[in-house]
């Protein structure tokens, strides 16, 4: 890959790292390829900014959040450094930095192996760069995961300058997974993006997924519905019993939900969640039983390609220890969830 820098020095990235080899790629740029976000007006976007705005304020301020996003490449560079533009960055009490704000680092070696994070300075406002040393210089396929709670409006990689760079191997199952719900989709609060529920499912099964979880935000609304019902993907699956303001809401909107995504998709994969909690209580056990209603309805109808998870089944492995203040899972929990989630789409995808 040529040094594009070396044709316009416009394009050339400025940088404190020390390497004197290093030359900075644009992500957007061949042979990069870019995941679960894409690129409109200036920024990473999880939805067109135009559909955000029409759902509600919430997924309007966290739709250029880059929850899901992943950059994948193979490099025999001894190194990898990331230089990111970040105009909206979310610190937040009960999770790490390292989740809201941090990339972090994968390299595929029969099943991808977490490295090490791009961890951000407490002092970050706008942005970081950062750079990881591999023992030698081998070609090795990467993964970099992006923030699960910040907007990226530049990445830019960091390699040796006599590096050969390629694609990457492209995802066994290569329509994504799309899925919708609160914070807890969203991947508050991992300590790390690599820990996020959905990123443990796509190491384990070789799969893409758009993450479409907006804290707080996720109500199942008409409009979210309209476009997830348009969306190309391999399965589909949604929680969002937290965000809902009341069960009454819920009631009106979650089955709505399924029947419009159903319609569009007679034969998508379904699966269902309730909050990710081990013991409920009363009223939570409503939440579920709308669930649990929407998926009897679906299956009394003929539907044989619908899924259900509760609570209790997505916190298994974790019970009460899963979750930093008995709402939102640590890592711990999301593993727990992982291992629930990950077995139901195995089954969906060697069908």
């Amino acid at each position: 890959m040529s040094n594009i820098a070396a044709v316009d020095a416009n394009l050339k990235v400025e940088s404190t790292i020390k390497e004197q080899d290093i030359v900075f790629y644009d992500v957007n740029q061949e042979p990069f390829r870019v995941y679960g976000v894409f690129y409109e007006d200036g920024k990473f976007r999880r939805l067109p900014e135009k559909v955000a705005r029409s759902v509600n304020d919430g997924v309007y301020h966290l739709h250029a959040n880059t929850a899901g996003g992943r950059v994948r490449f193979q490099t025999d560079s001894a190194y990898v450094a990331i230089r990111a533009k970040m105009p909206d960055i979310h610190k937040m009490p009960r999770c790490a930095l390292t989740g809201s704000a941090g990339f972090d680092l994968y390299v595929r070696d029969d099943g991808e192996k977490y490295v090490e994070t791009f961890v951000p300075p407490i002092s970050i406002r706008d942005g970081y760069e950062s750079i990881i040393y591999f023992p030698s210089a081998a070609m090795r396929e990467i993964t970099i995961n992006f923030p699960l709670y910040s907007d990226v409006s530049h990445l830019h990689i960091g390699l040796g300058s006599r590096a050969e760079i390629c694609p990457p191997t492209p995802y066994k199952v290569e329509k994504p997974i799309v899925y919708y719900g609160s914070s807890i989709t969203q991947g508050g609060f991992a300590s790390r993006p690599g820990n996020a529920y959905e990123s443990v499912v796509s190491r384990r099964l070789s799969c893409d997924y758009v993450n479409l979880g907006f804290a707080g935000s996720a109500r199942g609304e008409e409009e979210m519905a309209e476009y997830i019902s348009g969306l190309d993907m391999e399965a589909f699956v949604y929680d969002y019993d937290h965000n809902a303001p009341s069960v009454e809401h819920f009631q009106n909107t979650h089955e709505k939900m399924f029947r419009r995504i159903r319609d569009a998709h007679p034969d998508l994969p379904i699966v269902m969640l309730s909050r990710p909690k081990f013991y409920l209580t009363e009223e939570e056990q409503q939440y579920l039983a709308v669930v649990q209603a929407t998926y009897n309805r679906a299956k009394a109808r003929g539907d044989e390609n619908v899924y259900i998870l509760d609570g209790p089944t997505l916190m298994a492995m974790a019970a009460d220890e899963g979750t930093v203040d008995n709402v939102h899972p640590n890592d711990l929990g999301f593993a727990s969830m992982a291992k629930a989630v990950g077995d139901i789409l195995e089954i969906i995808l060697s069908a």
